[in-house]
């Protein structure tokens, strides 16, 4: 088929390319020029693992294509992909004003019957305003032709973008006729040739199902990590916690990492606007709500336990914290909301310097994080940790798993260790020296390690605040 996918970032270009893959003839379109001229170089706007490589492929054979001419890219197509952005408005609202410029563009442009199919994330009655936005256009051109408008969510994880598509878990379709749920179907039928993954359902249902999977999602995260500061409390380890848990199969074991809370362009903007839309029909949503907070609160809990340490070891200010990941989680350069934003936030407030470094994300952090001679720019995780007084893992890309810990302790002016994502052996990092914290676990120190005493610390980091308690 020939299909235009409107929109190039993650989710546009991801599945346009995946889509000519399939043996589709695609043209990526976007208003943004710089965007095109880049892609249309072989540049890539963003970074996800093995996308580079099969958009190359497939513009080489001819299957995709990018543009920035409405006209000629909504006549020459059969189906069109509205994948635009739908970012947070001021009050928490979807901002629907790119999906709205799309409908209108595609109405100003058919020229004959259309299935226009709606990716972008976007709260229920959408496709109702896009249908009138055509009809709009049309009316005004004085054609009567035939559409349809179909809800198909997206579900692409960053990092892992490409496995998604390919092989989905299952694949939305929301609508109000077999026509265009046929249409659908047969696009997608190459994605799903080992077992049937497609689920039909009303449009409205599919416009929310993607909001409920996005905030069940962030709910467990949030779950384990307001879990994990009472584990700290109370002296239980948030995960061995987690592995029973797990291990009731009507809970699993997915999303159930207690962390330094999420971030990106997904979770919590999609949370804000389920409540916004809830809000419209005068329905209370108290479990979204506290979603978001405890999410708030987790942001600044490495920030907190740093802050607690070094008031015992002479304070935070001109002291050295080497942040390891600044991205919202590996594999992607995205930074929207992560949390090494509130952490180097709280660092540079408390008088603290900082030493940063991700594989991926340096050049987007560079645009958006604080400049200041506070703020040293490392070429990779050793160089951050020369002459820091404390280490900070923030994201957890895989080149941080295995490192020689010797090494990095020995270019250090100090000891702290500071594991936001539980990634290392607490007294494997004690015994190379680190007083080492992680997220609902015990902390311990490197003189327990060394004297063979007890491994509960003098003190104990409360994850909320920037206390420091006394051991109980």
């Amino acid at each position: 088929m020939k299909l235009l996918v409107i929109g190039t970032g993650y989710v546009g270009l991801v599945t346009g390319t995946c889509f000519a893959e399939m043996g589709h003839e695609v043209i990526g379109l976007d208003i943004n020029s710089e965007k095109i001229a880049m892609l249309q170089r072989g540049e890539l706007p963003i970074y996800e693992p093995g996308l580079a490589e099969m958009v190359a492929r497939n513009v080489q054979a001819g299957r995709l294509h990018f543009t920035t001419d409405y006209a000629e890219a909504v006549r020459s197509s059969d189906i069109c992909f509205i994948a635009v952005d739908t970012p947070q408005s001021p009050n928490g609202e979807a901002d629907l004003s790119r999906v709205r410029q799309v409908a209108a563009s595609i109405g100003e442009h058919m020229d004959g019957y259309r299935l226009i199919v709606n990716k972008s994330t976007v709260p229920v009655g959408t496709a109702a305003e896009v249908r009138t936005i055509i009809q709009e256009s049309l009316k005004k051109r004085g054609l009567s032709t035939g559409f349809d408008v179909v809800s198909n969510p997206e579900f692409l994880k960053e990092g892992d973008a490409i496995n998604d598509c390919m092989k989905p878990d299952r694949v939305i379709i929301g609508a109000d006729n077999a026509r265009a749920e046929r249409l659908v179907k047969e696009i997608y039928s190459s994605f799903t040739i080992n077992h049937d993954r497609i689920i039909t359902m009303d449009v409205a249902s599919a416009e929310l199902t993607k909001y409920a999977c996005n905030a069940m999602l962030a709910a467990r995260i949030s779950f384990m990590n307001e879990l994990s500061g009472l584990c700290e409390l109370v002296g239980a380890d948030v995960t061995q916690v987690r592995q029973g848990m797990g291990a009731d199969r009507r809970i699993g074991y997915k999303f159930l990492y207690a962390g330094v809370g999420f971030g990106g362009a997904c979770f919590p903007k999609d949370i804000r606007a389920l409540q916004a839309q809830a809000s419209d029909v005068n329905y209370t949503t108290p479990l979204l709500g506290a979603v978001e907070t405890v999410n708030i609160r987790q942001k600044q809990t490495l920030g907190n336990k740093i802050i607690a340490y070094f008031s015992s070891h002479g304070g935070l200010e001109g002291k050295s914290i080497a942040i390891w990941g600044l991205a919202f989680k590996p594999n992607t350069d995205d930074i929207r909301e992560a949390p090494a934003r509130v952490l180097v936030d709280q660092l540079l407030k408390a008088g603290a310097h900082v030493r940063l470094f991700d594989p991926v994300a340096m050049k987007n952090a560079q645009k958006s994080f604080p400049s200041t001679s506070a703020v040293h720019w490392a070429k990779d995780e050793l160089d951050a940790a020369t002459g820091a007084d404390a280490i900070a893992l923030v994201t957890e890309w895989r080149q941080f798993r295995f490192l020689n810990f010797d090494t990095i302790k020995g270019v250090m002016e100090g000891q702290g260790f500071f594991d936001g994502r539980n990634q290392y052996a607490p007294d494997e990092m004690a015994r190379h020296g680190f007083d080492y914290f992680g997220i609902g676990i015990a902390p311990v120190l490197a003189a327990d390690a060394v004297t063979g005493e007890s491994p509960m610390p003098d003190i104990q980091i409360d994850a909320t605040s920037s206390k420091t308690l006394p051991k109980t």
